[in-house]
């Protein structure tokens, strides 16, 4: 029996183009003597609908959907994710469904079970778990469905559920799982995945075949690196990563199995490919093409420039050069050097003159009183108005520069540098972003050297340093680390070897600035726990403040 797997970019509610992508790699399939095509979690919709669940004509347009596949299941089996309307009144409105299409019949639907409700995940606030469970038989053999989180309760040991799918349908005794999902990409996830699935195909001696998405939607990143597991917990072939791609795979040779075929892991690598590909799609799937951002001759602006112009083309993305009175000559030479490297559009808007305009105007409010945070202020606001000028006259999208150390301590300027329609680095630590910039620089110099070696500043005022106000970042980043991503308390921090004082300091930083990350814009997320869906805290919490 041959299995296909087709990885697909999918976009939400974007129905007509979904099923195209569907139907062309149906009919490479069948050209191929596939007997069986896979596509991902809620294939005919896109991942995540969120709230578009609740409009009844969205549910129509899926439905519609699976009837224009059913005509091409007369010569192949097509398993495909699609909500489903729930037809009693008990319970919510909607499954979340995989259909078996074969012979231009559904021929049969597994719901989902588990439905993940933590991080970025919300499934069920709109769907209900199933609670019957079969396997379809065709061609003489017997395959378990399963939905993306109904293989991570292994042997019902998850504490967040109480049922295991996968034991539910033993006693059905399945020749091979085909496991559907949308699983977003962090840094960190792609070897606890294949560690599950080892689990999986070990526990029950089964096959599995699991595909997954590719493509950005909003702010979360699929990765591809769909999944063929041989009974014995080995990796008959992993695809590729951030890229479309379709496999065809001999039932026989996975069971005998023999061989593993990985992609190869690098942090820093799959976060600037899957940076690349959620610029990419983000300004494609809203139908835009160009960006623009202010670029300072500091590390994380170049970055993100180069990062914009690989994934939407240098000719598509313009940057800002607003030097103040406080800007050093070689921030201004790195930027130029950083642009021309690039064969970016770049601009010099000096903002001395505007700056000292308002002065003038606020002289008879703020008389006598110092230069201090608000006149910093006032020249990133003053660089915010600049970029969203360019932005609203030629219709370029601003991309946000902030990286994640600055935004969780709050070290940026509302409705200043924090501006933007995309938040490209949010999700990177400022220790990251020098790895990044190394990483763009392994061939040759992108980034001029200066502008990785020297210390980080706003230059804001004379002589500034970022270690002014914050920690060095190889000792903030760790602690930001612990208390984000690894949910440990104060006390537990102080316990892993860090001085109390400090701790302190940094966390309340990070709370009281909460508002400010309410107000920014959507984060690219690269790892487990990024600003925005996946981290809801409230703003007026007294939680260490």
């Amino acid at each position: 029996m041959q299995i296909c797997l087709a990885q697909l970019n999918y976009h939400i509610g974007n129905f007509g183009t979904n099923v195209e992508k569907m139907i062309q790699s149906i009919e490479v399939a069948v050209k191929n003597h596939a007997d069986i095509i896979c596509f991902g979690e809620l294939a005919t919709c896109g991942y995540p609908p969120r709230d578009f669940l609740e409009f009844d004509d969205f549910i129509r347009m899926s439905d519609d959907c699976l009837k224009r596949l059913l005509p091409y299941s007369k010569n192949i089996a097509i398993v495909v994710g699609a909500p489903t309307r729930n037809p009693v009144k008990e319970g919510k409105d909607l499954y979340n469904s995989a259909y078996f299409l074969y012979d231009g019949k559904i021929q049969y639907v597994q719901h989902k079970a588990l439905l993940p409700t933590y991080d970025v995940f919300d499934e069920y606030r709109y769907f209900e778990p199933a609670t019957e469970f079969g396997v379809v038989d065709f061609k003489g053999k017997k395959i378990a469905l399963t939905i993306c989180e109904d293989i991570w309760n292994i042997g019902n040991e998850n504490p967040l559920y109480t049922i295991c799918p996968m034991d539910e349908m033993l006693p059905f005794q399945p020749d091979f799982m085909i496991n559907l999902s949308a699983s977003p990409f962090a840094f960190d996830h792609a070897e606890e995945r294949l560690h599950v699935l080892r689990c999986n195909a070990k526990r029950y001696n089964v096959p599995i075949f699991y595909v997954n998405h590719v493509g950005a939607q909003t702010e979360l990143i699929f990765d591809g690196g769909s999944v063929v597991m041989s009974p014995d917990g080995s990796v008959f072939q992993e695809m590729s990563y951030f890229q479309e791609e379709s496999t065809i795979f001999e039932l026989e040779e996975v069971i005998k199995g023999g061989r593993e075929i990985v992609q190869p892991k690098n942090k820093i690598k799959d976060i600037h490919d899957a940076l690349v590909l959620g610029i990419k799609d983000y300004f494609g799937k809203l139908g835009l093409s160009k960006a623009v951002l202010g670029l300072s001759g500091g590390i994380d602006s170049a970055v993100t420039a180069v990062l914009a112009a690989r994934a939407l083309g240098a000719e598509n993305v313009r940057v800002l050069l607003m030097p103040s009175q406080f800007s050093s000559q070689h921030s201004v030479d790195d930027a130029v050097a950083l642009a021309e490297n690039n064969n970016i559009r770049y601009d010099i808007i000096p903002i001395e003159s505007m700056f000292r305009a308002f002065e003038a105007q606020l002289q008879p409010l703020f008389g006598d009183l110092p230069f201090n945070v608000t006149e910093e202020n006032i020249q990133a606001r003053i660089r915010g108005i600049l970029n969203m000028a360019v932005s609203n006259k030629f219709g370029h999208i601003l991309l946000n520069t902030t990286n994640k150390s600055e935004m969780a301590v709050g070290y940026g300027t509302l409705y200043g540098d924090l501006c933007g329609g995309l938040s490209v680095i949010g999700d990177v630590y400022k220790t990251d972003v020098f790895l990044l910039a190394e990483y763009i620089n392994k061939d040759s110099e992108i980034i001029p050297l200066n502008t990785i070696t020297k210390p980080p500043s706003a230059e804001l005022r004379p002589n500034q340093k970022d270690s002014d106000s914050l920690p060095e970042y190889h000792i903030l980043d760790p602690i930001l680390r612990l208390y984000i991503e690894k949910y440990m308390g104060p006390n537990e921090i102080i316990e892993a070897g860090f001085d109390e004082a400090l701790v302190k300091r940094i966390l309340k930083m990070v709370n009281i600035n909460e508002f400010k990350r309410h107000q920014t814009a959507p984060v690219l997320r690269v790892s487990s726990k990024a600003f925005g869906v996946g981290r809801r805290m409230p703003i007026v919490g007294k939680y260490l403040s």
